[in-house]
């Protein structure tokens, strides 16, 4: 007796899944480009801002001046110590004095075995020697102090100075040459646009699809056309239950600075990313 045949529901349902649909990616999701960091710059002490030398737009490199504070009571503690860490003179004073009592000393430890001069006359040359080599190593340390307080003058010249800690633009000018700069007071904010942080809000069902490192095509809304590679960084572990949805962090190169913070895009995952 011959089987009967599949009907044609039953074919259909048993066939597999056409190539394209499973390589479908995912998404695709809103997203906006934030800068990486957004720096608020300040001073490391208090004092009156003698300049700041960018303006509002500016880019500037790790380690660029960008303010300065008042420093003429550092130059001139600077120009004293300098004074005092490159004098030898007490020095070779005090050398000179050792060296002439140390000869009076020789001369009368003679007389003393020549029975001319006394015992006592040589114990005070002796104590005379010993207050001469104090004085001596008196003047030296007081050199090495000088040293150690230029140095130290140095530093807190340095800190009279703000310099940029990335590379970013000059997003806000805060303060400018004149005002007084309080302890928690901002000079400027920073922005880095390199690379850019991708944020956006996701399905909760995607979050077992997800790894650190995967790959990402990120799509600029007008009037950027361009597609973009970003590398997922963070996925968050707190659900926001009233969207059922979790956030994603992924960092886009930007080393040209040709895509702009805070603008919105596309985001996918899969073939095509």
């Amino acid at each position: 007796m011959p089987l009967p045949r599949p009907s044609l529901l039953c074919l259909a349902l048993a066939a597999p899944l056409p190539a394209a649909a499973a390589a479908d990616p995912l998404g695709p999701f809103d997203c906006v480009m934030d800068p990486n960091l957004v720096l608020e710059l300040g001073a490391p002490v208090p004092g009156l801002l003698a300049e700041v030398t960018v303006a509002q737009g500016d880019e500037v490199t790790a380690g660029q001046p960008v303010a300065r504070l008042d420093s003429t009571v550092e130059m001139s503690t600077i120009a004293l110590l300098e004074l005092r860490a490159g004098s030898d003179v007490a020095i070779e004073a005090q050398r000179a004095q050792l060296q002439a009592v140390t000869g009076q000393r020789d001369r009368i430890a003679t007389l003393v075995e020549r029975n001319v001069a006394s015992a006592e006359q040589l114990e005070q040359v002796e104590a005379e020697v010993v207050t001469a080599r104090a004085l001596l190593a008196q003047a030296e340390l007081e050199k090495e102090v000088a040293a150690l307080e230029l140095a130290r003058a140095h530093s807190q010249l340095a800190q009279r100075t703000i310099a940029a800690p990335v590379d970013g633009i000059v997003q806000e000018i805060g303060r400018e040459g004149g005002e007084y700069v309080a302890a928690n007071g901002t000079v400027m904010t920073i922005a880095q646009l390199d690379p850019l942080r991708i944020v956006a809000f996701l399905p909760v069902e995607l979050y077992p699809a997800l790894s650190l490192g995967m790959a990402a095509r990120v799509v600029p809304a007008a009037p950027f056309d361009s597609d973009h590679v970003a590398t997922l960084t963070g996925i968050d572990r707190i659900f926001d239950a009233a969207s059922g949805t979790f956030a994603v962090h992924l960092d886009l190169p930007n080393p040209d600075g040709a895509l702009p913070a805070g603008h919105r895009c596309l985001l996918s995952f899969g073939d095509g990313s």
